[in-house]
């Protein structure tokens, strides 16, 4: 099979031929380059008018000569996410060709073609993928038939987010390339210290762009704030990446997107796999940046599965989410949560190595080590491990005494960042996705609320159930035991945003990995709504349809 690709959801005007049986790729691009600033939708638009026809003739050219007239199986169109204006220019060339050379038309989604292109070229099986682009930075992983969006920006892409900055410093577009080489110049060991937003899996940007443009005007060197950007940008991504890898228990990264082709994300997010044995797979240059091979290869794909569309049928979509497209040219199976249960003595999260423990009374605890992350800038290590571990002992002890169920802190040792807790539960939520769970969780987390706390990372990874031998008892309403823990992202807060936002991350952790997820979220909300405020679920909604693709 042979398949036609074309891209152009925002400034790359490319054309590709994928040839299934020898597994090559052909690519034709013309990238829009503005003389300044970022992306003009008006001007994109003109460039892909214009550019589209070229580079699509040129691969057809090189198509005929090398097969002949009927060279062409498929048409493959990038059918969204991206700039509405592009995209139309894209969907009509598409159906031109195809309705000209009677081949099928397939809609392929832009995002899922950056995971599936690192999939293709990895041999990997079901991996966990970032993407990290200019108007987009999420975390997808497959399961029970769907790419589920595990975590995302709550505000601006990656790459929108360090052109912010650059546009404001006075730099042409892209500014990526040019905030990298700007940190080489840097001293490592001065790290200016910018904010760091990590709310479970999902991340903000706004503020370190808006923190970065201050400290240009303030007069801090160019070159020491691109070293920090970086720094702390691509350390987010990559803790994040981390956590979508515990959740899921899978053991595969796969990077996707214009932005990884920065040679320092690609580094962290390497050593990050390597440390947890985990395999990372990057593609080369040329399928990271918007192209049509990563088109034509998923074309292909889903051509080959009978997915294809009806000309009537292939409207464009500017918000075409990963997580709508069904995913037929593959099996259902996929990664599902991982839980710690009562069997194993230590096991390795996200931040942390977990390790049970019995005392010389027969009592088991918990010694909970934040482990050193070796691809974060040491101090910005540091910082967080301290932060994280104070923050853990203070603020579980404090929803103890507002009447949460949290496990009892022993010990702290911050210099190691290392705590002593009360063994709770015999497993976490993620090993037992189960509706009589959920309304205590949800009332847990409205009294920690209600006195004005913020948990930060309500995952079902976090959330402790069942009965153990230390703690048995039910809440005060009688609710099954369900316990809270892991509250090293917890802050003090009595805003309706933050409380919505830790409704929007527990409930994106069901999401994910639960074969049918509705009806322990409508469990979750119900057990909430008795004890908290209505304003707050009324909040989630807003809060949801902040996602990059709503």
């Amino acid at each position: 099979m042979r398949v036609l690709g074309i891209e152009g959801t925002a400034w790359c005007a490319s054309a590709a031929l994928y040839d299934a049986e020898t597994d090559s790729v052909l690519i034709e691009s013309d990238p829009y380059e503005p003389d300044s600033g970022g992306i003009h939708p008006r001007e994109a638009a003109e460039h892909m008018s214009e550019a589209i026809p070229a580079v699509v003739d040129a691969v057809m050219t090189a198509a005929e000569a090398e097969y002949g007239a009927d060279a062409i199986d498929a048409v493959a169109f990038s059918r969204g996410p991206g700039l509405g204006p592009c995209l139309r220019t894209v969907g009509t060339a598409a159906r031109a060709l195809a309705g000209a050379l009677d081949v099928p038309l397939v809609g392929v989604n832009h995002m899922v073609a950056h995971l599936e292109i690192g999939r293709h070229q990895s041999g990997f099986e079901n991996p966990v993928c970032l993407n990290a682009s200019g108007a987009n930075a999420h975390l997808l992983g497959y399961h029970d038939g769907r790419y589920r969006v595990l975590g995302e920006t709550m505000d601006a892409g990656v790459g929108n987010a360090i052109d912010k900055f650059t546009r404001h410093v006075g730099w042409d577009h892209p500014g990526g390339p040019k905030v990298e080489a700007a940190a080489a110049d840097a001293d490592p060991d001065d790290l200016l210290e910018l904010p760091y937003v990590v709310k479970g899996m999902d991340f903000s940007f706004s503020g370190i762009s808006s923190a970065a443009n201050d400290a240009f005007d303030d007069g801090v060197p160019v070159e020491r704030i691109c070293f920090a950007l970086q720094e702390h940008v691509f350390a987010m991504l990559t803790e994040v990446s981390e956590r979508a890898l515990s959740l899921t228990g899978a053991d595969e990264l796969v990077l996707g997107g214009g932005v990884a082709q920065n040679e320092r994300l690609r580094e962290m997010l390497s050593r990050m796999c390597a440390d947890r044995g985990a395999d990372f797979h990057a593609p080369e240059p040329r399928f990271l940046r918007d192209n049509a091979g990563m088109i034509a290869v998923l074309g292909a794909k889903m051509a080959r599965a009978g997915d294809t569309l009806a000309i009537p049928d292939s409207a464009i979509d500017p918000n075409f989410r990963p997580d709508q497209v069904p995913v037929t040219w593959r099996d259902a199976t996929g990664s599902v949560a991982r839980g710690r249960d009562d069997g194993e003595a230590e096991t390795r999260g996200a931040e942390a190595t977990v390790e049970v423990v019995t005392d010389s009374e027969g009592a088991r605890r918990v010694i909970k080590r934040r482990v050193p992350k070796t691809y974060r800038h040491p101090e910005l290590d540091r910082t967080l491990r301290r932060d994280r571990t104070v923050a853990e002992a203070r603020l579980t002890s404090e929803a103890r005494r507002a009447g949460v169920s949290t496990p009892l802190v022993y010990d702290v040792d911050v210099p190691n960042a290392t705590l002593t807790l009360q063994h709770v539960g015999a497993r976490d939520l993620a090993a037992d996705l189960d509706e009589r769970w959920m309304s205590a969780v949800g009332r847990h987390l409205a009294r920690l609320h209600g006195a004005g706390m913020v948990h930060g990372d309500p995952t079902t990874r976090n959330v402790r159930v069942g009965t153990s031998g230390s703690d048995g008892s039910r809440s005060a309403d009688g609710a099954a035991p369900a316990t809270l823990i892991d509250f090293g992202l917890a802050f003090h807060s009595g805003h309706v945003e933050d409380h919505a936002m830790d409704l929007h991350v527990f409930e994106g952790s069901v999401r994910a990995t639960a074969t049918d997820p509705e009806p322990l979220i409508e469990a979750f909300e119900s057990g909430y709504s008795a004890v908290g405020e209505e304003v707050v679920l009324d909040r989630l909604g807003d809060v949801e349809g902040r996602g990059r693709y709503r």
